[in-house]
């Protein structure tokens, strides 16, 4: 493990029990985080948490629904009370609920919009106050490509967007306190969540992959350790004039 000033610094990662925010987790726990893992159920996030104690890293799971003000608030509290204030906040938690616009139903707008742009607020509300204290902080929210507009994703598009005006807004407002707030835009990645979108159109999960492999430039999918290192990187000190940015993880260049 790497070890330097940020060893004692605290990383909050959302939605961290599998896919990519798993793989955040790991490289900022090499890194020389300690890590906190957020997911709905403390169980779920067994899986990371030993992952990086194995690797001889401090990682602590933690339940809760970041759509919820209350859990998010006893969450932060809990991680302050067992690792310390959080340096890091990686808006990670998300969630699909696929459909075309006249099947789409209030429900999975609101489900998709709460997680993503309710629980990306929430959390970053209550991690700032610690960053602010300690003059330095990065917040990492994960928007998406879908961003851009993708058909049967009129609720995930909308939120991954506003994902992007939020990131910006934060890095106006909290960059005076010496926190950084920047976003990364996945392309495809190999994730459960991908696996869901090819059950939902029908497609067997390989031809899936390789389908979009053949419109990507590098000829690849991506994997969620893609994610990890930009998002290592955007953690960093070296990173500290890195602010307000969206950067798109794709393979290639996105209009």
């Amino acid at each position: 493990m790497q070890m330097s000033e940020q060893a004692q610094r605290v990383a909050v990662v959302t939605g961290g029990a599998r896919g990519i925010g798993a793989a955040v987790a790991r490289r900022l726990a090499a890194d020389g985080l300690a890590v906190a893992v957020i997911d709905l159920r403390r169980e779920d996030c067994a899986g990371t948490v030993d992952a990086i104690t194995a690797a001889g890293g401090r990682a602590l799971a933690v339940a809760a629904d970041v759509s919820d003000s209350g859990q998010v608030g006893a969450a932060v509290e809990t991680i302050v009370a067992e690792l310390g204030p959080p340096a890091v906040l990686v808006n990670n938690a998300g969630v699909i609920r696929d459909n075309l616009l006249f099947k789409m139903t209030e429900d999975d707008w609101d489900t998709v919009l709460g997680v993503h742009l309710r629980g990306a607020f929430l959390m970053s509300r209550a991690c700032q106050q610690h960053m602010v204290g300690a003059k330095w902080g990065r917040i990492i929210n994960l928007s998406s490509s879908s961003a851009l507009g993708n058909r049967g994703q009129a609720n995930y598009s909308a939120a991954k967007a506003g994902m992007q005006g939020f990131t910006k807004t934060l890095a106006i407002e909290l960059g005076q306190f010496g926190i950084t707030a920047n976003a990364i835009a996945p392309g495809f990645i190999a994730t459960d969540m991908t696996a869901a979108t090819a059950a939902r159109i029908g497609m067997e999960f390989e031809a899936f992959q390789q389908a979009a492999a053949s419109q990507i430039p590098v000829r690849r999918v991506g994997q969620p350790e893609d994610i990890a290192h930009v998002a290592s990187f955007l953690a960093s000190e070296g990173a500290g004039f890195v602010s307000g940015q969206v950067i798109y993880v794709a393979g290639g260049p996105l209009c």
